[in-house]
C-alpha cells in the first residue's frame, strides 16, 4: 500500500505528454507543525504534553526525521489507577520507556498499517498490528481514537488506551498478569507486596 501524505495511491503511472498523473483519494493539505507543536497545541493530549516535557524528549520530537507518534490522550492515561501514573511520571526512566514505546521509528500512515505486521519502537520492543472488524489494534486492543494527522517529522495517530511496556512495570504488576498471579496474592495476604513494588 503506497501513501501520499497519508493519502492512498489508488492509480499510479497515468503518463501525458507533458508528465505523469497518479490518483490519491485524498485533498492533501498544507503540514506546517512538527510533532511537538502538535501536540502542545491539543487539549487532548495535556497529560501526554507534561509527560513529554518531563522525559526530555521534546527535543526528539522537534527534530528532523520521520516518526509515528501513537499518541496517549488525556482519557489513556485516567484509565490506569493514578498510583501507577504518578509511580511511572516520577521515575525518570520508566517514563522515557513508556512514551519511547508509543514512537516508532518511521512514519506510518493508518492505510498502511496491515494486520499482521510487526513494528518496532523507539524503546526497541515491537507492537503487534491486528483488526477487530473494521478497527486497528495494537497488541490485541482496538486503541486508535484518531488517525493520521500529519506534521513536518512524521505523523501522530491518538490513542485511547496506554501501552505499557514491561520495562516501565513493577515486579508486583508484572507477576499479576503472569502464571505466578497466585504467588503475588499470597505476598499481599501476608503483608509483603510492597517489597514487588
Amino acid at each position: 500500500i503506497v501513501t501520499v501524505n497519508c493519502a492512498r495511491l489508488l492509480k499510479a503511472d497515468h503518463h501525458a505528454t507533458n508528465g505523469v498523473v497518479h490518483v490519491i483519494d485524498k485533498v492533501i493539505a498544507t503540514t506546517t507543525n512538527t510533532i511537538q507543536q502538535i501536540i502542545e497545541t491539543e487539549d487532548s493530549l495535556e497529560t501526554l504534553r507534561t509527560a513529554v516535557a518531563a522525559s526530555d524528549l521534546s527535543s526528539l520530537l522537534e527534530s528532523e526525521g520521520q516518526y509515528t507518534l501513537l499518541a496517549p490522550t488525556n482519557e489513556a492515561f485516567e484509565k490506569i489507577p493514578r498510583e501507577t501514573l504518578n509511580r511511572i511520571l516520577g521515575d525518570p526512566e520508566a517514563l522515557r520507556d513508556l512514551l519511547n514505546h508509543h514512537i516508532l521509528k518511521s512514519a506510518m500512515c493508518a492505510e498502511a498499517i496491515i494486520a499482521g505486521l510487526t513494528m518496532e519502537t523507539l524503546e526497541g520492543t515491537t507492537l503487534d498490528v491486528g483488526c477487530s472488524g473494521e478497527e486497528l489494534t495494537l497488541n490485541g486492543k482496538p486503541i486508535i481514537a484518531n488517525k493520521d494527522i500529519l506534521a513536518t517529522n512524521g505523523v501522530v495517530h491518538f490513542v485511547n488506551e496506554l501501552l505499557i511496556p514491561d520495562s516501565a512495570k513493577t515486579v508486583f504488576e508484572l507477576a499479576q498478569e503472569s502464571e505466578v498471579s497466585k504467588s503475588t496474592d499470597l505476598f499481599r495476604q501476608a503483608g509483603l507486596s510492597s517489597h514487588l513494588t
